[in-house]
């Protein structure tokens, strides 16, 4: 992590730009080096690097900031992503959780959390607002009662230790660096997570280690 985390802000507001903009470059640790109006453009900002985080508004004409949040964690793994909405909506949080989000901010409280909030993502910590966490509780006991349950004794050591590091937000290339092996590797142990576990996701991963409790939800 850089010691100064450089911001790409992108919503199709100006004036919700400018007023982010003056939330972000008020703390010493945080600066914004670039605005996009949709999330085509923020991807084109992106490719020409520079950019340790990205804030996408969730609607925008041309590319939502879901798509755009997909296309990114596919391109540029290493920028972490947040999801700036005026929607509370269970379904757009699981659905910026899948795209590759490490928090979901809601405008109408966005000069409380999103400072929070882009320090968490930079630490490899979700953000999670109280009706986000509400929502994921009811998911789990959802499932429990449907008999969804997920084995919690298959994996190897390894395998739980690489879990916990992806539940807690850390690219492949983080957690290769932090274990000392290959982005490979981790892809390797990443697949057979998946296998062992019969889970499609991040997200479904995710679940998994909270649920067996190798990270607190």
């Amino acid at each position: 992590m850089a010691e100064t985390t450089r911001i790409l802000l992108a919503d199709d507001h100006a004036l919700v730009r400018r007023g982010l903009r003056l939330i972000l470059d008020a703390e010493s640790d945080l600066t914004v080096v670039g605005e996009a109006a949709d999330g085509e453009e923020a991807i084109a900002r992106i490719a020409e690097g520079g950019v340790d985080l990205v804030i996408l508004d969730i609607a925008m004409p041309r590319m939502t900031g879901i798509q755009a949040a997909r296309e990114i964690s596919r391109r540029s793994p290493e920028v972490r992503i947040l999801i700036l909405s005026m929607y509370d909506n269970e379904q757009y949080f699981f659905e910026a959780l899948r795209a590759g989000a490490s928090g979901y901010v809601l405008k109408s409280v966005a000069d409380r959390d999103l400072i929070e909030a882009c320090r968490a993502a930079m630490r490899g910590e979700s953000f999670l607002y109280p009706g986000a966490v509400t929502a994921l509780i009811r998911d789990y006991l959802h499932r429990d009662k449907q008999g969804d349950r997920l084995p919690d004794s298959i994996l190897t050591p390894r395998e739980e230790q690489i879990t916990k590091l992806i539940a807690e937000g850390n690219t492949a290339r983080e957690i290769a660096e932090a274990l000392t092996i290959s982005v490979k590797t981790v892809d390797r142990h990443r697949a057979n997570i998946l296998q062992k576990l019969g889970l499609k996701d991040r997200l479904d991963i995710t679940r998994f280690a909270i649920r067996t409790g190798l990270v607190e939800p």
